[in-house]
């Protein structure tokens, strides 16, 4: 690998690459990730290169008031202005300079978007067909927003032995039952508060919505079998014993046409968009390998 000469551009673009992919300063990366980052820099320097040396980069002027936006939007990341002033000092850059490779970062977006200036707008036909061939995507799973009471057991403890364990757990649940199918959230809610073992005790016993696959799987077959307001009977994981409580049962439901439609068209347009622009720079960066002028 060539070792990324750290001229004020290259620092600045390290910079920015440690930020956004490593949360830190270049000089907390460890050598792996400071290896990663200049590789990414180092693709990046050849990819400006080459789209700010293309015919579409002709005449493309950007406003000095979109240069204080992208300016104002990277020194927002950091806790304060002296923050975002020692960040700058460290890598021996300044605002000016910092503004100036802003403006050809912003100049290199203009280009691709120009590139892309002669897509053709995303049909209701091309919305339809994609859905009608990937409903799957469009579907939202069943779910069920469940409580549980943990009883954990340890021999360790005398309170925790099997025996007692599964003795506790089934006097709490038919303190919650009283005689009933049916428990209250309510109640429910203040036995695991008060019996629970587990974190979410804190919470009630709250495990909130859940869809298959995430629990383990003794509890979710039984979970999965409760209706509203239902608990379920004593159920070892291994955790222990559970009592599992449906507060609401949500059906699997599949967003109509309709619905999908503005999210989807926009999905289908943006990928549209990432395509001519990945074809355009392939083009672009072969010229550049073959060390000729990117213009035609």
């Amino acid at each position: 690998m060539t070792e990324l000469t750290l001229d004020s551009g290259n620092r600045y673009r390290l910079l920015r690459v440690a930020m956004e992919r490593f949360s830190c300063e270049p000089s907390a990366l460890t050598p792996e990730q400071r290896q990663e980052a200049e590789r990414i820099v180092a693709r990046q320097l050849r990819i400006e290169e080459a789209v700010l040396r293309s015919v579409e980069a002709a005449g493309v002027v950007v406003p000095d008031a979109q240069v204080e936006e992208a300016f104002r939007s990277i020194a927002g990341r950091y806790e304060d202005p002296a923050a975002f002033l020692s960040a700058l000092q460290g890598q021996a850059l300044d605002e000016e300079g910092v503004r100036g490779y802003l403006a050809r970062d912003l100049a290199v977006e203009a280009v691709l978007e120009r590139v892309c200036r002669d897509l053709q707008p995303v049909s209701d036909d091309m919305v339809q067909q994609y859905y009608q061939n990937n409903l799957s995507q469009f579907c939202r799973p069943e779910s069920r927003r469940a409580r549980h009471i943990l009883v954990t057991i340890n021999p360790d403890y005398p309170e925790n032995t099997r025996e007692e364990a599964q003795a506790r757990i089934e006097s709490i649940r038919q303190r919650l039952l009283d005689g009933s199918s049916r428990a209250d959230t309510g109640h429910f809610a203040r036995q695991a508060a008060k019996y629970s073992e587990c974190p979410s005790a804190m919470e009630g016993g709250l495990l909130g919505e859940v869809t298959r696959g995430k629990l383990y799987p003794e509890l979710e077959e039984v979970l999965f079998l409760l209706g509203s307001g239902q608990i379920s009977d004593v159920v070892e994981s291994p955790l222990g014993f559970h009592l599992l409580y449906c507060e609401t049962h949500t059906p699997e439901e599949r967003a109509s046409l309709e619905e999908a439609t503005p999210k989807l068209r926009d999905w289908l347009d943006s990928k549209a968009r990432q395509q001519r622009q990945k074809e355009w720079l392939t083009g672009q960066l072969q010229k550049q390998a073959a060390g000729g002028p990117a213009h035609d």
